[in-house]
């Protein structure tokens, strides 16, 4: 098991890299992370749920991060990988889903004294997902020091004790303060939770590390704990599909020239993974709006992302004053694209008569399409693998939402997707074809859809392979990870 001192440390590329590494090397190797707090998630082929009206496999969701260390293992995304999510929703806690099976919106007071009634669930998926592996590499969450929170622990030391796993400490050096980190985390562990831990990991350095050696010399003086490796920043982790909301407080990497993108950051963004592609693209200059700031007069696009509450980010649309620079954006002739909960809020209203999101009511949209959303408890997971007759390309996508879109500005559909020689329409677009919106994530990561797309947008013609690109982006992650770590040491410290 990797923990880490705090929060964003890097353990989930580590997890990555190392799932790489080993399985490269002829190993069955697989992911799993008992919890995970992300409203970056990704569609699972296997669900909890029972089977749907018309026979069908329903479909179950995972973290992101968990589905990229799954692809990193060259297997398809499990709900065993990460069986517990939590999707954090303004004013009503969190969403819960168990292996697939939303449980409702938990306050976090609540949700503590729910989480060791999970715990029977989340080993058994760990033991399920040791059942067929070599080696498993389990991802702690945030700080495995929270002593608050001990009581309630599932994820962290009280998952490494019910399972018998060593744990290597990760801490980052690029925000400073490791030594304490490390040190306080010996401090705050029990005498039975230093002697679980077998070393820790240096990682995101910078430098050069004769210099910084003294401090891991003392690091390992203070706490008994040897040094297992340093590893060195990596330059290429913009290449790879963000985690979750802590990636949205970075620069996008695709902020340069060409056709300039701008994404409103809103409050519950979601699937925000969607921009990734479009960042990688050397034709467009992807720019987060901050709360503060006026849209910018020369803006080409509005990308309106997923949210996981879409009136209190439709709302905030409103407060922040960037419904009327979209509305005059748009007037003046650019173009709008909304993705999920951002087609949503294109249209007229956005209802929540049971309060599922968080009060009771209803909140105006933006009025450029034709449409009416009534938000549902009901989830739509659905994969997409489709022609879209519209452009002439292939989609490769999921749909993951909660709401019921109807109107006349459904009979203009953005894609029309073949479903065995039926046609399905998917989505609105605008009479004048300048706004459109989908439930499809997704879109973008299809090269001859994303290059159609911007080709009538003005970018410059691409030859970007984006998956190809993730994938020798993982191999060099793991090729640089086994630079700096003695792959041989960790591999003989699992039992």
């Amino acid at each position: 098991m990797l923990q880490g001192t705090s929060s964003d440390v890097g353990k989930s590329l580590l997890v990555a890299a190392l799932c790489r590494a080993y399985t490269r090397r002829g190993l069955v190797v697989r992911p799993f992370k008992a919890q995970n707090m992300s409203n970056n998630a990704a569609v699972t082929a296997d669900s909890d749920l029972p089977p749907n009206a018309d026979g069908s496999r329903p479909r179950g969701e995972i973290g992101r991060a968990q589905a990229l260390q799954a692809r990193a293992c060259g297997v398809a995304p499990s709900i065993h990988h990460n069986p517990v999510l939590l999707k954090p929703q303004s004013g009503v806690g969190s969403q819960v889903v168990l292996r697939g099976r939303a449980l409702g919106n938990w306050p976090a007071r609540h949700y503590h004294n729910l989480k060791p009634l999970l715990m029977p669930a989340l080993l058994d998926s760990y033991r399920r997902v040791a059942a067929e592996a070599d080696l498993v590499i389990v991802e702690g969450a945030g700080s495995g020091t929270e002593v608050y929170l001990r009581h309630c622990d599932i994820t962290n030391m009280r998952l490494a004790e019910d399972a018998d796993l060593p744990v290597v400490l990760v801490t980052d050096n690029d925000r400073g303060g490791a030594i304490a980190a490390v040190v306080g985390s010996h401090v705050l562990h029990t005498p039975a939770e230093r002697a679980r831990v077998v070393g820790y990991v240096v990682n995101k350095f910078r430098g050069q590390f004769s210099l910084y050696e003294p401090g891991c010399r003392v690091m390992s003086e203070l706490t008994g704990w040897p040094l297992l490796g340093v590893v060195n920043w990596f330059d290429g982790a913009v290449r790879l599909p963000a985690e979750d909301a802590l990636a949205l407080e970075r620069a996008l990497p695709g902020d340069g020239q060409g056709v300039k993108i701008v994404v409103p950051q809103l409050g519950r963004t979601a699937n925000f993974d969607d921009l990734d592609p479009l960042a990688a693209e050397a034709g467009v200059a992807l720019h987060w709006l901050h709360p503060g700031q006026a849209l910018p007069a020369d803006t080409d696009l509005v990308l309106l992302p997923g949210s996981k509450t879409t009136r209190a980010d439709l709302e905030t649309l409103h407060r922040e004053g960037w419904a009327t620079d979209i509305l005059a954006h748009v007037r003046r002739g650019g173009r709008v694209v909304g993705l999920c909960a951002g087609f949503q809020m294109l249209g007229r209203v956005v209802r929540d008569p049971d309060g599922i999101e968080g009060a009771p009511g209803s909140t105006p949209g933006l009025g450029l399409l034709d449409i009416e959303t009534v938000i549902t408890r009901d989830k739509r997971l659905v994969e997409v693998d489709r022609l879209d007759q519209a452009s002439g390309c292939r989609v490769r996508g999921y749909e993951m939402h909660m709401g019921r879109t109807e109107g006349a500005g459904l009979a203009r559909p953005w894609l029309r997707l073949d479903e065995g020689g039926r046609e399905a329409p998917e989505g609105a677009v605008s009479a004048d074809g300048r706004v459109m919106g989908s439930y499809v994530h997704g879109l973008f990561a299809a090269d001859s859809f994303r290059r159609h797309f911007l080709e009538r947008i003005g970018a410059q013609r691409s030859a970007l392979d984006y998956e190809a690109q993730v994938e020798a982006t993982l191999d060099a992650l793991a090729d640089h990870v086994a630079d700096d770590l003695d792959l041989d040491a960790l591999l003989a410290l699992a039992r």
